[in-house]
């Protein structure tokens, strides 16, 4: 239980869960961080950003710093969600959901990290079908975007899979050197066609509340 309703969504699917990242959790995950296990190869993200910090404690305050602010992001038109993956009870990763001109357009972004010692087991599908649930079913979204960079074969593989569209291209810089990103789109009428019925929702309506959705 949490005073603070973000913290208290969780999201339940045969293979992970999602918890809202309470200070305890990001203590346990902390350790992915230090040693990082967060980076991946290709990178697939913007600069500037935390993972790239090569000295560990400081790479761990500036993510700790991070998520600290974004819990202050809960205006209904602008908002984040932090949530910690779990699998088998142990935290091994991070998934955001992230509202943009939420109340005018109803779209979500989605941004993710796995711990190397886990990947390449689907856990990176299974969580972003989990978010997607939390989007469209539980906030009503009705759109959710995704972009990573265009040799960032799991990353652009996982949006494929669940039935994004692709929606152009994106340049950025990662390291300080330009990168090419591939962007994606999932509409609402197509989550719905394939829509599961094995991920369930908690701690929702209060949530919804607290992010300013419903009075």
């Amino acid at each position: 239980m949490s005073i603070y309703p973000p913290l208290a969504v969780r999201i339940t699917t045969p293979e992970v869960e999602l918890l809202g990242a309470t200070d305890e959790l990001l203590e346990r995950l902390a350790p992915h961080v230090r040693d990082g296990k967060a980076d991946d190869d290709p990178p697939p993200y913007d600069d500037p950003f935390w993972a790239y910090e090569p000295d560990p404690e400081r790479r761990v305050h500036r993510w700790l710093q991070g998520i600290w602010r974004g819990r202050g992001r809960t205006g209904p038109e602008n908002w984040r969600l932090h949530l910690v993956v779990m699998v088998d009870g142990e935290p091994v990763g991070m998934q955001d959901l992230i509202g943009h001109d939420f109340t005018t357009f109803a779209t979500v972004e989605s941004f993710s990290w796995l711990s190397s010692d886990v990947r390449r087991r689907g856990i990176g599908s299974e969580m972003r079908a989990a978010i997607l649930h939390l989007a469209f079913d539980g906030l009503d979204a009705e759109e959710a975007g995704s972009e990573a960079n265009a040799d960032n074969a799991g990353s652009n593989g996982i949006s494929q899979r669940l039935g994004y569209e692709p929606n152009g291209t994106a340049w950025a810089t990662c390291r300080g050197e330009p990168v090419l990103g591939r962007r994606w789109r999932l509409l609402r009428s197509v989550w719905a066609a394939n829509r599961r019925d094995d991920i369930s929702l908690s701690g929702v309506p209060e949530c919804r509340v607290a992010l300013g959705l419903d009075p």
